[in-house]
């Protein structure tokens, strides 16, 4: 990592740290939001830009992982119906319970996946989707059936993310809000370190052969049914995981908040992060993807009052969920025809120019298409001529 970018890293992170002491409560919940999205988008990534993999099923493993968590960590006592049921264990224990049968769910699904590729791959998830909210809304004693039911508070080694006991920190009261934060933020960095170790490690290089070719891999060894698994795998407990902070986030959840609506967001998240260039995932680039589509309706939402065409709820005009949706369908649009390598190759060529004009160099020079850059080439063959 050069200098400029470490420093970067570091000023980036120690901002992200003190933004509760001076932003509003809708930001901070906006940024957990963000992060479970971008918990969730990483899976994703991994099973579609890295495996290869189309699954259109990451909603049904965000129910499995949130409506996992709430019956686990839930107590029969706290709820206010005697239809409603719930183990009692700690939150804690709750999430891995939750993380660990979203996974679960996604390796007994790689059988079907191991037969199928391709389109054929994301008609047959579809089955998961359609089944699960089938047998959610008629579990009401687990999920509530329509009505759904409340999520019970996080808390850690006895530490309770909520608004009591009462916490305050250089002056400013630490509520849930606040605590949820430094949650999702220590969840996602997590979540991002390891996705983009495990893209560069040996596994991620295999799942790479399995993605271009099936039959190349395997004949260079690669087992290829049983890294498909580990891919489903891997990305169902990802999307688990996200599905526990969504059910923090918003502190209730129901059957139809899972439905087929949110797999094509999570599906625009990766491709607009990067997906389509050369059949790539980039952890990156889903990263960005999850923070433009899940922010653009809570910021359209924020103010509606004020932006052209935009209405708040029941107001006449184009409601902010709406007007989102065409602004990231219209982005995706543009991404597949001018910017196929979404978010990420943005970045990347941002971080090129950045760096030609640190070192004196044209863009066209630190690409090495313009006059620079081929001078610079004739010079080095010129070089080489003379040494041999």
């Amino acid at each position: 990592m050069s200098r400029a970018r470490l420093v970067a890293v570091v000023v980036g992170g120690l901002l992200l740290l003190v933004v509760p002491f001076y932003v509003e409560e809708f930001w901070l919940r906006t940024g957990f939001a963000i992060c479970g999205a971008v918990v969730g988008a990483l899976g994703l990534s991994l099973l579609l830009g890295t495996a290869g993999q189309l699954s259109l099923a990451h909603s049904f493993f965000l129910a499995v992982g949130a409506i996992g968590y709430t019956f686990v960590a839930d107590s029969p006592g706290r709820t206010r119906s005697d239809e409603l049921s719930g183990l009692g264990w700690p939150p804690l224990l709750g999430l891995l319970v939750g993380v660990f049968l979203a996974g679960v769910a996604g390796l007994a699904f790689s059988p079907i996946a191991a037969r199928l590729r391709g389109i054929y791959l994301g008609v047959a998830s579809l089955a998961l989707v359609f089944l699960g909210q089938h047998v959610l809304n008629s579990w009401t004693s687990v999920t509530g059936g329509f009505n759904g039911r409340s999520v019970p508070d996080f808390d850690l080694f006895g530490f309770a993310f909520a608004d009591t006991p009462r916490l305050v920190v250089l002056g400013v009261p630490f509520r849930e809000s606040e605590r949820l934060w430094y949650f999702g933020l220590a969840l996602a960095l997590a979540a991002y370190l390891f996705a983009r170790n495990l893209v560069r490690s040996r596994p991620g290089t295999a799942l790479q052969a399995v993605r271009d070719s099936e039959i190349a891999a395997s004949v260079m060894g690669v087992n290829v049914q049983r890294y498909k698994a580990g891919a489903f795998l891997v990305s169902s407990a990802y999307a688990g995981l996200s599905g526990v902070m969504y059910a923090l986030s918003i502190g209730s959840v129901a059957p139809e908040s899972f439905g087929l609506y949110v797999s094509i967001q999570y599906l625009a998240m990766v491709i607009l992060g990067g997906l389509v260039s050369l059949g790539l995932g980039s952890p990156g680039g889903a990263v960005l993807g999850a923070v433009f589509v899940t922010a653009l309706p809570l910021v359209l939402q924020r103010y509606a009052d004020e932006l052209p065409l935009v209405s708040g709820a029941g107001e006449d005009g184009l409601a902010a969920g709406e007007a989102a949706r065409y602004l990231y369908g219209l982005a995706i649009v543009l991404v597949v025809l001018f910017q196929p390598a979404g978010f990420a190759g943005l970045a990347r060529r941002f971080r090129t120019v950045t760096a030609g004009t640190v070192q004196g160099s044209t863009p066209d020079e630190v690409r090495g298409s313009g006059p620079g850059g081929r001078s610079r080439r004739r010079a080095r063959a010129a070089d080489r001529g003379v040494q041999q």
